[in-house]
């Protein structure tokens, strides 16, 4: 399982462009992608910040996700609207949320150039506490 909390700041007077941008990513992602188990969009407290929680299956099918056609064109149109982001790995707590815990997982046999980037630029943070708890 991969599991990610995005934490997004958009430049002012964009607030209206990234949550239309976020709900093509929404239906884009949640209709074309199986192993997708969470993919929301919420907005925060303070104007102009937002979260993204995503949970794929596995790491690659988040790597997938990232580099899918629907995802590479949001990119573009992403970097003219956010100010900031953060990706955080996070990772559920058994008995208190229904996802499995965020793993580590070896890349295909055969990535492409763009998904070998991606899964380095991207790569799953396991925090050395978490497995104190398990």
């Amino acid at each position: 399982m991969a599991t990610i909390l995005a934490h997004i700041t958009v430049k002012p007077g964009m607030s209206a462009r990234f949550e239309q941008i976020a709900r093509t990513l929404y239906s884009s992602t949640n209709d074309t992608e199986p192993n997708v188990r969470r993919y929301e969009h919420w907005r925060g407290a303070e104007e102009g910040t937002y979260y993204t929680l995503l949970s794929f299956d596995g790491f690659n099918d988040f790597i997938h996700h990232q580099t899918s056609e629907h995802h590479e064109t949001a990119s573009a149109q992403l970097g003219e609207v956010l100010a900031g982001i953060k990706l955080e790995w996070v990772d559920p707590i058994a008995g208190a949320a229904p996802l499995a815990p965020t793993t580590r997982e070896a890349l295909p046999d055969d990535p492409t150039d763009l998904f070998r980037k991606y899964a380095q630029r991207f790569a799953a943070q396991i925090a050395p506490w978490w497995n104190d708890l398990a």
